[in-house]
């Protein structure tokens, strides 16, 4: 989970890079008396992971192709979540208020179910909101030890727009029945049980009485009503597989992802929730996560290392221990465990991001142009990673090769959206890379895409440049 620190205050001193924003952004506008909070966007691959597990049966059942969704999980205690065409976002508060796989699902299946009837798409401005900012490269990392900085309230907002375009969104009764009765429809498609849809919502019965400031904001925007709950028990009741149960194994995911979250989220409570004498995998991996948060390196590493004796092919294991290490300073130790992670996982881009990041730290020539192999193998997994592309402009630099470290943060610019910084840095790339070569064409194109002044397009012009096709 993503560090919430002011960038460029300091460097980073994880893989991450976190996107801040205001509450007000993901709901409707909430009376005064409710709290005010930050939310960030998080990326973790093991929770990405057992997410798209749970929603992926159910995207297919409405027709959708998992591999075009991006799951989106916001770190925030609120409970929220929604479903916009190729994103869907998960709240981390949520996530630890579902009971199991089922609920969770139940949920998943609502808000398709909200997408499959065009609730979400309402709004002209929702539809033609960006959404290429939005998803800035993080990892699972330090939000809970980082969350009381003085630096942590200013963020990049590049997406702002469309989280405020998905926050104009309120559905009213009769949507919400309709998404309860499709999402319904859409769980027994999948040949899963509604169950988990109706009493997570069963669970929230009370919400209903409660003023609207007093309610958890997904029930301000998605409205509860005793009918509406009862109507959907009825329903699923009815259906053919409301009897089917999690498996073994989906709960075991379930419990591995509410412990992970709750280590980094809430680590001062999970060190008791998760007590000593709790031996089972989920305690020990949130214990480990818990004391790495509150600055307990050794006792994290003692738990880790006693995990990878049981579980050695893991690479989230491998992942933690050389973030553990990295963190505090240990970056050559870290670098083992972290080439294990990619080894066991080779196939995810933050693996690659977290060894990249470590080997350009350790100011050896040869590592740092190991790193910059990585960080590129990352892009050709996930091209629009602007993190990657951040450290590629800090491995560039220390490789003395001013024209790519130019062209590298013009990328990282034009990924999060701030096309002014991406113009001047590409026409920076330009004055040092040999002309027409790809590298100084791919600096000619972002120029262009880039609202480029009038005095760029005449320099581009007199060498022949603004008649390119971007």
């Amino acid at each position: 989970m993503a560090s919430p620190k002011a960038f460029p205050v300091r460097p980073l001193s994880r893989v991450l890079l976190s996107l801040v924003l205001s509450a007000s952004v993901l709901a409707r506008p909430s009376p005064a008396t409710a709290q005010d909070e930050q939310e960030t966007l998080i990326r973790d691959t093991e929770i990405e992971e057992i997410l798209h597990a749970d929603a992926d049966p159910i995207l297919r059942a409405a027709g959708i192709e998992p591999k075009t969704v991006q799951i989106a999980l916001i770190g925030s205690k609120e409970l929220n979540a929604f479903a916009a065409p190729r994103l869907m976002g998960i709240n981390t508060g949520l996530i630890l208020k579902t009971k199991n796989p089922n609920q969770l699902q139940g949920v998943i299946a609502h808000e398709v179910g909200h997408l499959a009837a065009g609730h979400s798409a309402r709004s002209g401005e929702m539809q033609a909101a960006g959404m290429k900012p939005f998803l800035l490269t993080m990892g699972l990392g330090l939000l809970a030890a980082m969350a009381g900085s003085p630096d942590a309230a200013v963020g990049l907002v590049g997406s702002a727009g469309y989280f405020g375009a998905l926050g104009a969104v309120g559905y009213s009764r009769e949507q919400e029945a309709r998404a309860d009765q499709a999402g319904a429809t859409l769980l027994e498609k999948a040949g899963l049980s509604g169950k988990g849809l109706a009493d997570f919502f069963d669970n929230f019965r009370y919400q209903e009485v409660f003023a609207e400031a007093r309610r958890y904001k997904y029930f301000q925007t998605h409205p509860l009503s005793s009918d509406r709950i009862d109507s959907l028990q009825t329903r699923v009741q009815s259906q053919p597989h409301f009897k089917e149960v999690d498996s073994p194994e989906a709960i075991a995911r379930h419990q591995i992802m509410k412990a992970k979250l709750d280590g980094f989220i809430n680590p001062q409570s999970a060190i008791v929730t998760y007590a000593e004498a709790d031996r089972s995998y989920p305690a020990r991996y949130a214990r480990a996560i818990a004391y790495y948060q509150l600055r307990e390196p050794d006792k994290s590493l003692k738990l880790i290392d006693a995990l990878l004796e049981e579980q050695p092919e893991n690479p989230y294991l491998w992942e933690l221990k050389g973030q553990v290490l990295s963190e505090f300073g240990r970056a050559k130790e870290a670098e083992a465990p972290q080439r294990r992670s990619v080894q066991l996982k080779p196939e995810a881009p933050l693996l690659r991001i977290n060894l990249g990041q470590t080997l350009i730290s350790l100011d050896d020539r040869a590592k740092i142009e190991e790193g910059v192999s990585e960080l590129k193998r990352s892009l050709t997994l996930e091209e629009d990673n602007a993190e990657a592309w951040r450290q590629l402009a800090q491995a560039y630099d220390k490789l003395g090769q001013e024209g790519l470290a130019r062209l590298a943060t013009a990328e990282y610019d034009f990924e999060i959206g701030d096309v002014t910084q991406a113009r001047i840095f590409a026409m920076r790339a330009r004055e040092k890379l040999p002309k027409n070569t790809p590298e100084w064409r791919r600096a000619t194109d972002i120029v262009l895409v880039s609202k480029p002044s009038r005095e760029d397009l005449k320099e581009l012009a007199r060498e022949g440049s603004s008649s390119r096709n971007p």
